[in-house]
């Protein structure tokens, strides 16, 4: 395993134990890199309102963009109760509205996969859409 992954693993792992999942008992952790190094973490935080919950996914990419950071080369997302936990629909859009290119590593902490984001949402609405 590449140690820079492993390190963005236990990086994702240990936001995990920040998750808010207290509906879903479902928690999850973020770790997201950006090109020049700087490793943000994100955890879901739930709401008794369900809709109003956040994945953990959008909580990294919104932390980062509200610090400046806008380049990004890789996200972990850590599940432990899932093999692998891909993004909802929700996340892949707004990952693929502020780094399209970024590769997408799935773990339980033992094992990994790994995948562009392009793979993991072809045919993306992108900005391109909007003008006709």
């Amino acid at each position: 395993m590449n140690p820079s992954i492993s390190k963005l693993i236990r990086e994702a792992k240990k936001a995990s134990t920040l998750s808010q999942a207290i509906y879903s008992n479902f928690p999850v952790g973020v770790a997201l890199l950006s090109n020049g190094g700087e490793i943000i973490l994100g955890c879901n935080v739930e709401s008794s309102s369900y809709g109003l919950s956040i994945c953990a996914e959008r909580v990294a990419l919104a932390k980062a963009i509200s610090e400046g950071i806008l380049d990004f080369s890789y996200i972990v997302i850590y599940a432990e109760k899932a093999d692998y936990c891909p993004p909802c629909g929700a996340c892949r859009q707004l990952l693929y509205d502020y780094c399209p290119n970024i590769t997408v590593i799935l773990t339980d902490g033992e094992k990994y996969n790994s995948y562009k984001l392009t793979d993991l949402l072809p045919h993306a609405f992108e900005e391109s859409k909007l003008k006709k």
